[in-house]
């Protein structure tokens, strides 16, 4: 589910559910967040690494799961996506991603937390909210805009659309774009020469870097939420997952028009 290695101060954690792109499920979630929750509190911890096993960084929330939780059969992990997201957003130490593939929703907005991002060139990213009838989450509709600007981030966020490696360094989503053999070996040089600083020291520089943003996160993610508390779960969001359960395109032109057109018992 989750690797975890240690050296020189620096904790990598390895998303391993390659069979599914590393997407998240409750256990995921679950095991990502208690690792955070560790790394933080471990004094020989300076630096953490996330990294993905096989061709996927994470292909986001799991849509089997998504589906469930529509039907009413979900049952809830310990964290989930609300408490991995939280403990993402008071990591107290630097927190650095090392893309090596596809990323998708989580799999992407997780790049609004971290403090450092290296991409495979092989690497791309999509926030495929509006595609799934959905609205963005984990704190992007501030983080991104406040990383790249309100047009670039309206473009990612709400066109659904793949960005590679390259044009995320341009927009100012990622750090670096590396060949993919080079990816662990850059992103672990750049994690050693923080790691060789002092924790305490890398922990103060952090929270007053935070400290600019102040409640914005927590405003974000309560706006979030309730778009989320509207979409999921209705026709956008049926028909969205409909569709990726046939393998199809999704029509939301038609769930568009189906809610638009008069109800003809309304009047009488």
């Amino acid at each position: 589910m989750i690797r975890i290695e240690d050296t020189d101060r620096v904790r990598i954690l390895t998303l391993d559910r390659p069979d599914a792109l590393n997407a998240f499920n409750e256990a995921l979630y679950d095991a990502t967040c208690e690792a955070l929750i560790d790394a933080a509190a471990d004094p020989g911890v300076a630096v953490v690494v996330i990294t993905g096993t096989g061709r996927a960084f994470s292909a986001g929330t799991d849509l089997v799961e998504m589906a469930q939780r529509n039907s009413g059969t979900f049952a809830n992990g310990k964290h989930g996506f609300p408490g991995m997201v939280d403990q993402l957003a008071v990591f107290p130490k630097p927190l650095i991603l090392a893309m090596n593939g596809l990323g998708l929703g989580i799999g992407a907005t997780i790049i609004g937390f971290a403090d450092l991002v290296f991409m495979s060139t092989d690497a791309r990213i999509k926030c495929p909210f509006t595609s799934l009838g959905v609205a963005p989450e984990a704190a992007s509709s501030y983080t991104f805009p406040a990383l790249i600007g309100r047009q670039k981030a309206a473009w990612v966020l709400l066109s659904s659309e793949w960005i590679g490696a390259a044009e995320c360094v341009e927009l100012g989503l990622a750090f670096k774009a590396v060949a993919p053999d080079d990816l662990m070996p850059e992103t672990l040089r750049h994690a050693k020469i923080l790691a060789a600083k002092s924790v305490a020291s890398l922990v103060e520089s952090k929270r007053v870097l935070l400290g600019a943003l102040g409640d914005q996160l927590d405003q974000a993610r309560a706006r979030e939420n309730e778009a989320f508390r509207v979409l999921l779960g209705g026709p956008a969001n049926i028909e969205a997952l409909t569709a990726f359960a046939e393998r199809r395109d999704p029509d939301f032109a038609a769930v568009d028009a189906k809610a638009t057109t008069p109800n003809p018992d309304a009047a009488s």
